[in-house]
């Protein structure tokens, strides 16, 4: 070893003890990182049910919790059963299903519909009447405040190892106002949103493959043409059931059978020793706070 290798040796030695670099993920490694999210737990029992397997038998890292669901209090007791499992809150303030809704926690009438739903959609969908969207409507930022604290308050005292948040169907973004309330909030509940610190990409995964089998190869094929960064691949894993199949809308009809491909994708062995080979190294959200942190 030559005299400038020590030098650099003992430099990076330094660093290291000095708590600015996690040596584990350091903003100069050259390794591959992976984020792999499962949204909607609390949507269903199906939902929630497949966000655990996928979990405990796959590859999924970080999973996101919407507390104004029926089955959100399922899910609060599995996650509680499983504290490894990173948990966000998916704040959320559409009801985008046609036969099963939700209401927000508190009294926030600008934020819903005639009968006390959240609106389907931000966005109005293509051919949707008037009235079913948010941005649409009337809502008031003092209403968009309230109900995000109630949300985010609920989730951390029924799940105390939450650390981060995301906003369901881009609830966090759609006015200058609604970004500036979602940045100081995230600060005051100390809770991690992708913003700043390592720049992260999204993961095309399977794209627009159709079945289980096929979503398969396609991941695999795309995990192996990664190069070095941080990377986040989102999916709503679920299962074909009854209690799905009965779930959706116009356009999207087979949400049960989409969904458990996406649980097959997420607990697919071929594609856990696929990842092995690669060396590629499987992160959460908490990962990525405690990475932020320490720069």
């Amino acid at each position: 070893m030559n005299a400038r290798h020590v030098v650099l040796l003992v430099l990076s030695m330094l660093v290291i003890a000095s708590g600015h670099v996690n040596p584990s993920y350091a903003q100069e490694d050259k390794g591959i990182y992976l984020i792999v999210r499962g949204d909607d737990i609390g949507s269903c029992h199906a939902a929630n049910v497949a966000c655990i397997r996928s979990y405990k038998e796959g590859v999924m890292t970080s999973v996101e919790l919407m507390v104004p669901c029926a089955w959100f209090p399922e899910a609060a007791k599995m996650l509680n059963e499983n504290p490894g499992l990173d948990v966000g809150v998916h704040v959320t303030l559409t009801s985008e299903w046609e036969n099963i809704k939700w209401r927000p926690l508190t009294w926030v009438p600008s934020l819903t519909d005639a009968d006390g739903y959240f609106y389907p959609t931000l966005w109005r969908r293509k051919g949707a009447p008037n009235g079913t969207a948010l941005r649409e409507a009337k809502w008031k930022i003092e209403d968009v405040e309230k109900e995000m604290r109630a949300q985010i308050e609920m989730a951390k005292r029924k799940v105390p190892h939450l650390t981060h948040m995301t906003c369901h169907m881009g609830c966090s973004g759609w006015d200058p106002k609604v970004q500036a309330l979602w940045k100081k909030l995230a600060k005051e509940y100390n809770l991690y949103i992708q913003s700043s610190g390592r720049e992260v990409r999204r993961f095309l995964g399977y794209k627009k493959a159709k079945t289980a089998q096929d979503r398969i190869e396609t991941f695999i094929k795309n995990l192996e043409g990664l190069k070095p960064g941080t990377y986040l691949f989102v999916e709503h894993p679920g299962l074909e059931t009854a209690e799905m199949g009965a779930i959706g809308h116009v356009g999207y009809e087979n949400v049960a059978e989409d969904r458990d491909a996406v649980t097959e994708v997420f607990t697919s062995k071929r594609i856990k020793k696929a990842i092995d080979r690669l060396g590629i190294k499987l992160i959460s959200y908490a990962d990525l706070k405690k990475t932020d942190k320490k720069n």
